[in-house]
């Protein structure tokens, strides 16, 4: 399970995966001015006692202009710098920030639903800044849980909005490039490559408000407050949205270690539209309750409670509490969380085959996917 950042003074509990979301302090920059500054003051002090600091030193400058090709990493972040925002929140709680970036020129941002979430259930507010230093109160369009994802919109007009990518033709080891606020600091780009592709990854700020991500990941460098900010490939264009990091489990490693996860963008443009235009989202499932401490591979039916939704597709087609699903459309299936990301990157309405398992004997069953009900 990915948990976010604790956005509050209290510090979250230890957990593997850990979402870059805001940070709470800048306390490491006073100490860097610090060493800085000291370290300066002792070379200009054993200089002073030693005499002309530039004696029979001839300095010279240069003239020349440094070419930056267009589709250099400076000339991507050029061009991508511009719609890229800082996102901020006040909550009873304190304060956190995060990031996001323009997907319409009418004011629309998207992000991540946990860097807003405390804000909106506080009836906290929300602050856009944009690149230009620019701050704007902001709403939320829409937000849904089950994906991460939140629209967000600002009364500004003209703005640049990114250009969407195609995920799916994302290929390991493509350069990708990615933009945000990593501990507050605005208009920070790292860049990396694809390190992987179709990994389940969980995220959530409690039980109820669980997240499950086919997500994209990568060995650029994310951070706390990254969250919600672009990942852009070699052209520019969005291929995934920053949202989780891993860590290593203790209370002394909060920073990247070369494991970050972005959502896909098909999967997130899809979402946004969707709240966009209704200001809610859904997701497709086979109706089914899966047993989540299952430790073999598969993704078993639950034997307790409502295993099999009534009604549901799931029913339909023939599934059984202890049924332990193990391939979805011929791809394996390793566990729940697998099983639940691979079905929620398909569209509603979509037909898929399952593989199960039945008494160690395997079967075979093909249903449409339906909406779920919220």
């Amino acid at each position: 399970m990915i948990f976010p950042r604790n956005k509050k003074n209290t510090p979250a509990p230890a957990a593997w995966w850990q979402p870059p979301t805001p940070a709470k302090s800048a306390k490491g920059n006073v100490v860097l001015v610090a060493v800085l500054a000291g370290s300066l003051g002792g070379f200009l002090g054993v200089n002073a006692a030693g005499g002309s600091l530039f004696h029979n030193v001839n300095l010279v400058s240069s003239t020349s202009t440094i070419e930056r090709a267009p589709d250099s990493v400076a000339g991507i972040a050029q061009r991508v710098l511009p719609s890229v925002v800082s996102i901020s929140t006040r909550t009873t709680n304190g304060g956190a920030t995060g990031s996001g970036f323009v997907i319409d020129s009418a004011g629309y941002i998207l992000t991540n639903n946990h860097v807003i979430s405390d804000a909106v259930t506080t009836g906290g507010s929300i602050q856009v800044s944009l690149s230009n230093g620019t701050f704007y109160p902001a709403t939320v369009v829409g937000r849904d849980t089950s994906y991460d994802l939140a629209v967000l919109k600002i009364t500004a007009n003209g703005l640049k909005a990114l250009q969407f990518g195609d995920s799916d033709k994302v290929a390991v080891g493509d350069l990708v490039i990615a933009i945000g606020s990593p501990l507050g600091l605005s208009g920070t780009v790292t860049t990396g490559i694809i390190s992987a592709k179709n990994r389940a990854v969980t995220a959530g700020e409690s039980n109820s408000e669980s997240s499950f991500i086919n997500a994209l990941q990568t060995d650029a460098a994310i951070n706390p407050g990254n969250s919600g900010g672009p990942l852009v490939d070699a052209t520019g264009a969005v291929i995934g949205i920053n949202s989780a990091i891993a860590s290593l489990g203790n209370n002394s490693q909060v920073g990247s270690i070369g494991l970050g996860f972005a959502i896909p963008i098909n999967q997130a443009r899809k979402t946004a539209d969707q709240l966009i235009k209704n200001g809610v989202a859904t997701y497709p499932v086979i109706g089914v309750s899966l047993n989540m401490n299952y430790a073999e591979n598969g993704a078993q039916v639950s034997t307790s409670g409502r295993g099999i939704l009534a009604g549901s597709p799931a029913e339909k087609a023939g599934l059984r509490g202890g049924d332990v699903i193990i391939e979805i459309d011929g791809k394996e299936i390793y566990s729940p969380e697998e099983l639940i990301v691979s079905v929620r990157a398909k569209n509603v309405g979509d037909r898929v085959t399952l593989g199960f398992l039945r008494d160690g004997v395997k079967k075979t069953v093909t249903l449409t996917l339906i909406a779920a009900k919220k």
